[in-house]
């Protein structure tokens, strides 16, 4: 998620170590020290384990001039099992004013950014509960006017801000069950705000009520399940509308762009963007998840978020991440980045998002590997070849992707990003079937349509679905900072080869040069050395295929090491 790379130099998060350490690893960051606080943001306690949220009734007030909120969140909940107390997440500086349920106010007490409430009425399995949360608060200069706020002025010198909270959660602006494993079944989102300022949400517009203090109220409505780091503000003096629609697998599909006013000329063309994107995601991932709530950009003061169904746009209506290609290629320049990247995000991190902020690669490392994708369907296989090798002068393997379960731990390294999209290309290299890999890709979102779910659950699909055991790949670049080494040397018309920096059992196909204008042939490499032909004139010509995110080293293999005699290379799987 947050799809915004810069959004890391923001907020500062604990980093992880490999959660499956072996002999030979590199070098790992000290072990964190994870406080009270992460355990009781990033764990299922016991008082949030007995309640399902199905629907939150959002109601918020905004007051810039004093870059304040005050507002309730209606919360209906299913009970699981029986229990007397209820965990509801707010950050300082925010403050509960009241709980209510039947009528009843109830009692409650902080524990940091965590209240726990006492219940009164009876919680048996099974039945389902409503009670509000009212609540306020003000941000203060020293905290930056508030976070999760971007308040900001437009070229008009017009109020303009929004929210964006995915680093630090939805906890830090509305009170809620702030945990990754429960989402609500739909919501309302109904904000209020100063005129002459616009409003624009998630999900779809009911209504629009002017107030006689001089505040409007818009009520937006998500009828989907909602990942709550998504739910939004954007306020605007200068928003205008256009829209469009689409024809895609689900049908009709409509558009909403909300550009401020004095770019309206430039966002019709640069949204045009958006048809080819979904033609070529729906290709690869299946139907756009949320018909029911539409499709929007809406221009914000901060470069991009993928808020579900209401996606942050700030790129300045520029090609490429700000203008500039992240690849360093060329190939991302013929492209927006926030547009494709995080539209992705609809996909994956929205309709399919982790249980634990440990898994948030899941969110990244699929949406950066979109942009692959998309490149290919723009520009064919070379640019996208290009396109995610160029990335991974940006990877710093200094910490593994995933973080600690069970605490508020997103590893704090853009690696999710870079290597994710090179661990996921290298995967599709391996299955060597584009039908396969497609099918692979758009059963992901059939079979976790609308669900938050585990790295495992992930690993495990692809590898049923693949027919490959995908095990120890996940396991040597998701929780290690090692890129296996394909240490080879070549003797006469001998190749001797193995795997080096690995995971035991680590034994990926890769393709190789064997012959000189024949094209890459398949090896079977593992840790202990084999042999196999060569008919090279020049050794030096000897190279793995760059689509494989793999270092190669020139050794010397010890004889007594090697077969006596050579193996047949491996026919491609």
């Amino acid at each position: 998620m947050d799809a915004t790379l810069d959004r890391l130099t923001r907020v500062c998060l604990l980093m992880g170590l490999a959660l499956f350490p072996f002999a030979g690893s590199a070098a790992q960051a000290p072990h964190p020290t994870f406080t009270h606080g992460d355990t009781l943001r990033g764990s299922d306690t016991p008082q949030r384990a007995w309640w399902d949220a199905t629907f939150y009734d959002l109601h918020v007030t905004v007051s810039p001039a004093d870059s304040s909120v005050r507002g309730y969140n209606g919360i209906t909940y299913r009970v699981l099992k029986p229990a007397q107390e209820m965990q509801i997440d707010l950050q300082t500086p925010l403050e509960i004013d009241s709980v209510v349920q039947q009528g009843a106010a109830l009692a409650y007490r902080r524990d940091g950014n965590a209240f726990f409430v006492t219940l009164v009425a009876p919680q048996r399995a099974g039945d389902t509960h409503t009670l509000t949360v009212y609540y306020h608060g003000r941000w203060s200069a020293a905290e930056g006017g508030g976070l999760p706020f971007r308040w900001a002025q437009d070229s008009l010198g017009g109020l303009w801000f929004a929210t964006s909270d995915e680093s630090i959660g939805a906890s830090s602006w509305w009170p809620l069950k702030d945990f990754p494993a429960d989402e609500p079944d739909s919501q309302r989102i109904a904000i209020t705000v100063p005129d002459p300022l616009i409003d624009v949400s998630n999900g779809r517009l009911r209504s629009t009520t002017h107030n006689a203090d001089g505040t409007t109220t818009y009520e937006w409505f998500v009828t989907e399940p909602i990942n709550t780091y998504d739910v939004a503000i954007n306020a605007g003096a200068h928003y205008v509308h256009f829209g469009d629609t689409y024809g895609g697998e689900a049908g009709t599909l409509t558009l909403d762009y909300w550009p401020l006013s004095y770019h309206l000329d430039t966002a019709k063309v640069q949204f045009q963007q958006v048809k080819p994107m979904l033609e070529c995601f729906e290709h690869w991932f299946g139907p756009y998840p949320w018909y029911r709530d539409g499709y929007k950009l809406i221009e914000t003061p901060y470069l991009g978020m993928e808020h579900q169904s209401g996606i942050a746009y700030g790129n300045k209506y520029l090609d490429g991440y700000l203008g500039r290609d992240l690849s360093r290629s060329g190939v991302g320049m013929h492209w927006d980045y926030i547009i494709i990247h995080e539209s992705a995000h609809e996909w994956f991190g929205n309709s399919i998002s982790s249980k634990d902020h440990a898994d948030m690669w899941i969110h990244e490392g699929f949406a950066m590997y979109a942009e692959v994708l998309y490149s290919e369907f723009q520009q064919g296989k070379d640019a996208a070849t290009q396109y995610v090798v160029g990335l991974r002068p940006r990877i710093k393997n200094d910490i593994p992707i995933i973080g600690h379960y069970g605490v508020d731990d997103t590893p704090n390294s853009q690696d999710r990003y870079y290597k994710g999209a090179n661990l996921l290309h290298t995967i599709r290299q391996v299955v060597n079937d584009d039908g396969k890999w497609r099918k692979v890709l758009r059963g992901l979102n059939a079979t976790f349509w609308h669900q938050t779910v585990t790295e495992r659950a992930v690993e495990d699909y692809m590898s049923k679905q693949a027919g490959v055991d995908l095990s120890e790949i996940f396991a040597q670049y998701l929780t290690t900072t090692n890129i296996p080494v394909f240490e080879y040397k070549i003797e006469g018309s001998i190749l001797s080869y193995r795997w080096g920096d690995v995971v035991p059992g680590f034994a990926m196909l890769v393709r190789v040069t064997l012959a000189d204008s024949a094209g890459y042939a398949w090896v079977h490499p593992t840790e202990s050395w084999q042999t196999v032909k060569v008919k090279l004139k020049n050794p030096d010509a000897f190279h793995v295929d760059e689509n494989f995110y793999v270092l190669t080293k020139n050794v010397t293999a010890p004889a007594a090491a090697a077969p006596a005699a050579p193996a047949p290379a491996t026919q491609a799987p």
